[in-house]
């Protein structure tokens, strides 16, 4: 079997998707993904030339992934089909994102004056407790009231 656009399209279920199906999913699952990793290496790369000691490389890759990981939950309700996979990202930003932003918002709280990079990491940490139940919250009322 040679590997051509076709077959690799052919083994990932595409022959069974339209074309609006599929620009959906590339463009959720795959176009949004890089964009955000693409920002998130700018960012740091910013912070490097302006030379900031301690930049919070770490923190600030989890929190693009949580953000990220909402955004992708919410465009997987409203666009696509719930999964497996779904479920478990939502679990993730349940129950491991917010221990992790909170140990992010403790530590960063004597760090924020530091740079604008690790205010970004304090108030994104604490919003997530915020935003997060909200999109949440509102994605449980969209699929109760419109049974999606």
């Amino acid at each position: 079997m040679t590997f051509n656009a076709i077959n690799i399209l052919s083994l990932i279920g595409a022959p069974y998707m339209s074309v609006k199906e599929l620009i959906t999913v590339l463009v959720i699952y795959l176009f949004i993904p890089l964009a955000g990793l693409i920002v998130y290496l700018r960012l740091i790369k910013q912070a490097k030339r302006a030379e900031i000691k301690g930049i919070p490389t770490a923190e600030l890759f989890i929190i693009f992934s949580v953000y990220g990981g909402l955004l992708l939950v919410l465009l997987t309700q409203i666009f696509w089909k719930w999964s497996g996979m779904a479920s478990l990202g939502t679990v993730y930003l349940v129950i491991i994102a917010p221990i992790f932003l909170g140990v992010f918002a403790f530590i960063n709280f004597k760090k924020r004056k530091l740079s604008k990079y690790h205010l970004w990491v304090f108030w994104s940490s604490i919003l997530y407790f915020a935003i997060g139940p909200l999109l949440l919250g509102g994605l449980i009322f969209i699929v109760t009231t419109f049974n999606l």
